[in-house]
């Protein structure tokens, strides 16, 4: 059995400034990450962030892993990074089980753990949904901005919010033909800036739209997309056939915290807030004591509010073990601070109005 101070559930955004804080406040953290390299989505965004300076606004996501990691390593023993680990249990006991790498199985158990696991993409049903050269957004952003292999030659693009405008952009700046955005919804769901940038190079975007069908045998030759109407419907009548090789679908997230429910915490159902999510404190400790959550795990949003949120809760988690920094209110009031002006806005309302939901 190997004891821990603090255990860190994923290496993403929220995982590595939790660990960043926690280290600061003296508490020897482990961090457990399932893939090989540190950072989670941040290692495949090649777009420039907005927020503020705090959040490394103008800074490309690729760059902010490089940031994160520089900071992480300045605290040398502190730290202990355990990579192609993935936890499998989170037990009543406060035993956590792990796989690494397939073969080495082990146990661990902190005083503390921080569930800073995510979220996956959500799924489109459609007839043959499974050709293969339909992916997500998160697989077409892996093979451009971390492999650097095309998906293909011509895309059909499924979501207009900001990743699927996002993305289309870095598609077209690979050389790869966007035949179309489209979007279920009445409005783009992204950023205007983003759908500008876009129509400036001749990409159509179609709002209440969705794909009927996936056209090929052996792979993509071919989708089929058709109008809604305000109940989200088909229309007949509307259909029309673009020639693709890919279809990237953009759809949204669901967080990602089965290993929450595994360990009893209580959750909640907030759509506000993309899924279900754990009901937690002020300090983003959940109903179990000293298990908190942060990042997209409880409630998707952008990638600030999850670089934020792990500060606050590696700062909280380390003075619960009793690694309370002098300037420990200073601090969690600056998080909080920087996590209401990320909020401030019309998206931000939405957001809110689901955090209150999920509050103890």
């Amino acid at each position: 059995m190997k004891e821990a101070e603090l255990v860190i559930i994923g290496g993403g955004p929220a995982g590595l400034c939790a660990a960043i804080s926690a280290a600061e406040s003296g508490a020897k953290v482990c961090i457990i990450e399932r893939n090989k390299t540190l950072g989670g989505q941040l290692v495949k965004q090649t777009h420039m962030f907005f927020g503020s300076e705090k959040q490394y606004a103008s800074t490309r996501g690729i760059d902010i892993t490089r940031i994160l990691l520089d900071k992480l390593n300045s605290y040398g023993e502190n730290i202990e990074i355990l990579t192609e680990s993935t936890v499998v249990g989170m037990y009543e006991d406060g035993v956590i089980t792990v796989l690494h790498k397939e073969d080495n199985y082990f146990k661990i158990k902190p005083k503390v753990v921080i569930v800073a696991t995510g979220a996956f993409e959500k799924a489109l049903a459609f007839p043959n949904n499974d050709l293969p050269g339909i992916y997500g957004a998160g697989a077409v952003q892996t093979l451009m901005n971390v492999y650097g292999i095309k998906p293909g030659d011509r895309v059909l693009m499924v979501g207009a919010g900001n990743i699927g405008l996002i993305v289309s952009y870095q598609l077209l700046q690979a050389g790869v033909e966007v035949a179309a955005i489209l979007d279920a919804a009445p409005k783009i769901g992204g950023y205007l800036v983003h759908a500008s940038k876009i129509r400036r190079m001749g990409v159509p975007i179609l709002t209440s739209h969705t794909v009927k069908e996936a056209i090929g045998r052996d792979y993509l030759k071919k989708a089929v997309v058709c109008q809604v109407d305000e109940k989200f419907q088909p229309v007949e009548g509307t259909e029309k056939e673009f020639d693709v090789d890919v279809m990237c679908i953009s759809v949204g997230l669901t967080p990602l915290n089965e290993l929450l429910f595994m360990r009893g915490c209580k959750m909640k159902y907030v759509p506000q807030l993309s899924g279900f999510v754990p009901l937690r404190n002020e300090n983003y400790e959940t109903t179990i004591e000293n298990v908190f959550a942060a990042g997209d795990a409880t409630g998707v949003e952008e990638a600030s509010s999850a670089m934020v949120e792990g500060y606050l809760a590696g700062l909280c988690a380390a003075a619960k073990i009793g690694c309370r920094p002098d300037n420990f209110d200073e601090r969690r009031s600056d998080y909080v601070r920087q996590l209401n002006d990320l909020r401030s806005g019309p998206v931000g309302t939405h957001i809110l109005a689901g955090i209150e939901q999920i509050v103890i």
